[in-house]
């Protein structure tokens, strides 16, 4: 496995590298990730603005990090037709694409219905977990480190968030080179660079997840606030980034 060749991380090496390197720019961060893990680094890919530009900028920085996304089965149909242009595009970068366990899902359709996950919060993160935490620890199982496109700005339960930082869960390093960019800097550089995205984004949807999860965000409102509008913004989390 790739996982088994290369160094071991702790908690305290992350805290190192983040001293070292937080305040690198994006493109750093991102060629020093491929240059120190390799293939044995792993990009999850949600294909929302932050991620496709993340995208690009591996593409020219450091293509031997390998890329996966998780389909959940309810995504919109806008997703998986940037997922078609981001793929066409950056051709040389293969995508891997994970999918639930078709017993766990069919176990809970049976039992609970089609919307458990809006009963409770308990219900809404059983959801998450068997559709997109399960899935990504599977995605993980042969990488050392993994990337996201998280942003500090994007809700409260991100706001201390580092660049470079211990994922306790999965045991290993996780990069995160967008934290420090707010949402212009997003646009900017998806308009600069000709990045595919999608065309939800254009309709009021900052933030995009499952199509019963996602609604567009009102005039003022917080940026996540069309992702699970019926909790509170503190538990606004599916279980991928605790």
């Amino acid at each position: 496995m790739v996982r088994e060749a290369i160094k071991t991380y702790t908690p305290e090496d992350a805290e190192r590298l983040n001293a070292e390197l937080g305040q690198k720019s994006a493109e750093e961060i991102v060629r020093w990730a491929g240059e120190t893990f390799g293939p044995a680094i792993k990009f999850a890919n949600s294909f929302g603005a932050e991620d496709v530009a993340l995208q690009d900028i591996i593409a020219k920085n450091a293509p031997q990090i390998r890329v996966f996304t998780l389909d959940t089965g309810r995504l919109n149909d806008e997703t998986y037709e940037v997922m078609e242009n981001v793929r066409f595009k950056y051709s040389d970068i293969p995508i891997e694409v994970m999918f639930p366990d078709r017993q766990k899902v069919e176990s809970l359709v049976r039992e609970k219905g089609f919307y458990s996950f809006r009963e409770s919060v308990d219900n809404r993160r059983e959801c998450c977990g068997i559709r997109k935490v399960e899935p990504l620890k599977r995605a993980l199982a042969d990488a050392s480190a993994w990337m996201t496109g998280l942003r500090k700005e994007q809700s409260v339960t991100r706001t201390d968030t580092p660049a470079i930082e211990w994922d306790e869960g999965n045991s290993m390093i996780k990069v995160n080179p967008l934290i420090e960019w707010s949402n212009d800097d997003i646009w900017a550089y998806i308009k600069a660079n000709k990045v595919p995205y999608n065309r939800l984004h254009d309709q009021g949807y900052p933030s995009i997840g499952c199509a019963p999860c996602t609604r567009a965000i009102k005039p003022g409102e917080d940026i996540r606030a069309g992702r699970w509008w019926w909790e509170n913004p503190e538990y606004k989390e599916c279980g991928l980034h605790h």
